[in-house]
């Protein structure tokens, strides 16, 4: 029974509550106006109802409005410990049914609000009445309009229990409100469904946003570390027999280590501020510093880039500079120092077996199968390249194809139309 003087919930439904009551009485002096010349014609009974009427219209007609109704969440919120999504700047525009939900959630508010500041008021100073009542000697006091004689001594020790009482029915009005209200607010604040669709497609935008970041720090990072864990096994293989060899080693170790952070930073740095990325991402012009870094590693690779990569959209330059960069990875862990054959050309489609018309890019690398193990006899770690750029390259209406070939070597081979991407 005492349960609510001690409740949080007891005092925030007071705060909400007053709120409520301060809107009526800005409102006062707009419902006042139109029912004073009323009253000179109708007397005080068309006056009270010409001043309820323009309460029952004005007040929803506040709820109706935008402003009003992301002020209602923010209040809801702080108050009754909803969750309720809060309108932004860049949310569609509430349709009427949300709006109308809104303005009779203002409506109650309003209503219920004053009701129950004026009935834990009235109950709070009854309470109180009584027991000063009886603590000055007694006295005949009004009680919600009945005379009731306080008496001194113990003949009045009834009032501090029924103050005590009237402080729990004010607490228990308090407490109740809060509990309606933030059953209501879902129902009555919650999101119209043009809201929820834009608030979907912001998640959507959101896990494809992650999504490429995940593709992104694993293409770079993937490749990067791969290629460190190579030059440190090489390091330590020339330490004693070419100290300068395993110095050169240790400096693309550096190199590669500072890219990675840097990637690493970038890819963070997004994460934590939510904000598109502004960085130019790597192309098919990068391809030879990503040539180089790998033929830092010991490993002897073959490149034949043929064609006009101005002719290629940005689009596909970045997803096949991508490309590259995972099938050397993988051949740098599956098969170590092996030689890659990397082809990189731009197409004519009239020319091509299947008869295809427009321009493709083809993307080829493949390396002899050596072992089923990796660096230093170590297993190779399943990874999510393949997938990933399978996905990228049917993004892009192209093809892929991965595995063995008949003349014994690994391959992997992907087209890319360059006029549907464009």
């Amino acid at each position: 029974m005492i349960r609510p003087l001690t409740s949080a919930d007891s005092y925030r439904g007071a705060v909400f509550a007053l709120v409520g009551f301060c809107f009526a009485c800005l409102l006062t002096p707009v419902a006042l106006l139109p029912a004073v010349p009323v009253h000179r014609v109708a007397g005080r009974g068309a006056q009270l109802t010409v001043v309820l009427l323009v309460f029952a219209v004005s007040v929803p007609a506040c709820g109706f409005l935008a402003v009003f109704r992301t002020g209602c969440v923010r209040i809801a919120n702080r108050l009754l410990r909803t969750a309720l999504p809060v309108p932004g700047p860049e949310a569609p525009r509430p349709d009427r049914a949300a709006r109308a939900r809104a303005a009779g959630w203002l409506l109650a508010h309003v209503v219920a609000g004053w009701a129950v500041t004026a009935a834990a008021l009235l109950l709070t100073l009854t309470g109180l009445l009584l027991v000063g009542s009886w603590l000055n000697g007694g006295d005949r006091v009004q009680v919600f309009g009945l005379p009731v004689t306080v008496a001194a001594g113990w003949s009045g020790a009834w009032t501090p229990p029924a103050a005590a009482a009237a402080l729990m029915a004010s607490a228990w009005c308090c407490r109740g409100l809060a509990a309606a209200f933030r059953t209501l607010g879902p129902v009555l604040l919650g999101p119209g469904k043009e809201e929820r669709f834009a608030a979907l497609e912001a998640r959507l935008r959101a896990m494809e946003q992650r999504t490429e970041l995940a593709r992104e720090l694993h293409d770079s990072i993937g490749h990067t570390l791969t290629a460190a864990t190579i030059q440190a096994a090489v390091a330590a293989e020339l330490i004693d027999a070419d100290p300068h060899g395993a110095r050169q080693a240790l400096a693309h170790i550096e190199q590669s280590s500072r890219s990675a952070l840097d990637d690493l930073d970038h890819v963070l740095g997004v994460l934590r501020t939510g904000a598109a990325s502004t960085v130019p991402r790597r192309t098919l012009a990068d391809l030879s510093g990503l040539l180089e870094r790998v033929r830092s590693t010991g490993t002897e690779v073959h490149a034949d880039l043929r064609g006009d990569w101005a002719r290629v959209p940005a689009a596909v330059s970045r997803e096949a500079y991508r490309l590259v960069q995972e099938g050397l990875t993988n051949a740098l862990r599956h098969a170590h120092q092996a030689p890659v054959t990397v082809r990189v050309a731009v197409e004519d489609g009239r020319g091509a077996a299947d008869g295809a018309a427009g321009d493709w890019l083809a993307v080829e690398l493949s390396n002899p199968v050596t072992s089923s193990r990796g660096l230093r006899g170590q297993r190779p770690r399943p990874g999510q390249g393949l997938s990933g750029l399978t996905e990228r390259v049917r993004l892009l209406h192209g093809e892929l194809t991965a595995g063995p070939a008949p003349d014994g070597r690994w391959r992997l081979a992907a087209r890319i139309p360059l006029r549907a991407a464009a």
